[in-house]
C-alpha cells in the first residue's frame, strides 16, 4: 500500500499514537486477524486506514477485516467505505440488522445511547466469531476514553471508563482500542488529508446527547488549559498516584 504525501499528518501523529497503543497493551500479535468494526464515520474509517498502514511497519504479521451494521435507517447508505475496502483489498462483510428502529422506534426510550451500543456490540461480536475473528478494533480515541470518565463520574457517581483491551467472555472476543492515544482533532486532521470516505449518519440524537455536551464542555475548557487532555489521559494510566477515598 503506498503512502502518498497527503498522508502525512496520519503517519507523523496518528500512526505514532497507534503504535504506541498496540506495542503498550500487547494488542497485535503474529497472525492475528484484525476484525474492525467500521461504522462508516470519521473515527472508524481513520482507523481502517491506519492499521492497513501499519501492516506495513508492523514487527509481526495481521490481516485486516472490516465489519459493518446496518441499523434499518432507510438513509443509511455503506458503499462509500464499501469502495474503499475493495480498492485496498480488505474483505468487508455487512450485516443486516433493525438496531435503529428497535432502539428509535419500537423502545422509544429516552436515553438510547447504551442500549444502542449494547446491541451493536453484541452484535458486532457474533458477527465476527462467525467469520472466525477473534479480536475486534474499534475506534474510540482519547477524547472518547476522557468522555466516558467524565460521563461515569457526573451521571453514575463511580470512576471508570473502557479498557483499551478487553475480553468478552460471553463471545471469547477481544476488543481492542489501538486510536486511545489520539486526540479527535488530529484524527478529523488526518481525516481530511488523506481523503477518505464516510457514511451519512443518520442518528435520531447525533449532536444532541449528554456525551456531546460533555464534547464541547472539555473543547471549552481546552481554550484555557491547552493540555487538558493529555493530562486526563496520564491520569487514566497513573495507577501509582491514585488517591481516592476508601
Amino acid at each position: 500500500m503506498s503512502v502518498s504525501i497527503s498522508e502525512v499528518v496520519l503517519i507523523k501523529k496518528i500512526m505514532g499514537c497507534l503504535e504506541k497503543a498496540v506495542e503498550n497493551y500487547k494488542m497485535i500479535e503474529e497472525g492475528d486477524v484484525i476484525g474492525v468494526g467500521l461504522s462508516g464515520g470519521k473515527d472508524s474509517i481513520v482507523l481502517l486506514h491506519s492499521l492497513k498502514l501499519y501492516q506495513n511497519f508492523s514487527p509481526v504479521q495481521y490481516d485486516i477485516k472490516a465489519f459493518s451494521l446496518t441499523m434499518g435507517f432507510d438513509d443509511f447508505d455503506l458503499s462509500p467505505v464499501s469502495d474503499y475496502c475493495h480498492a485496498h483489498g480488505i474483505e468487508h462483510i455487512i450485516e443486516e440488522t433493525e438496531i435503529g428502529k428497535v432502539v428509535f422506534e419500537e423502545r422509544n426510550d429516552k436515553h438510547p445511547c447504551g442500549m444502542c451500543s449494547r446491541m451493536k456490540r453484541a452484535r458486532l461480536n457474533k458477527v465476527c466469531a462467525s467469520h472466525g475473528v477473534l479480536k475486534l478494533a474499534l475506534g474510540h480515541h482519547g477524547d472518547d476514553a476522557i468522555e466516558s470518565l467524565l460521563m461515569s463520574m457526573f451521571f453514575e457517581g463511580r470512576i471508570r471508563t473502557f479498557k483499551p483491551v478487553s475480553f468478552m467472555d460471553r463471545s471469547s472476543i477481544t476488543v481492542i482500542r489501538p486510536l486511545i492515544y489520539a486526540l479527535e482533532s488530529d484524527i478529523s486532521k488526518a481525516f481530511i488529508d488523506s481523503n477518505l470516505p464516510v457514511v451519512k449518519n443518520p442518528c435520531p440524537v447525533d449532536k444532541k446527547t449528554k456525551r456531546e455536551f460533555l464534547k464541547n464542555v472539555l473543547n471549552n475548557l481546552s481554550a484555557d488549559i491547552p493540555h487538558i487532555k493529555k493530562n486526563l489521559l496520564c491520569a487514566l494510566e497513573n495507577k501509582e498516584q491514585l488517591e481516592i477515598w476508601k
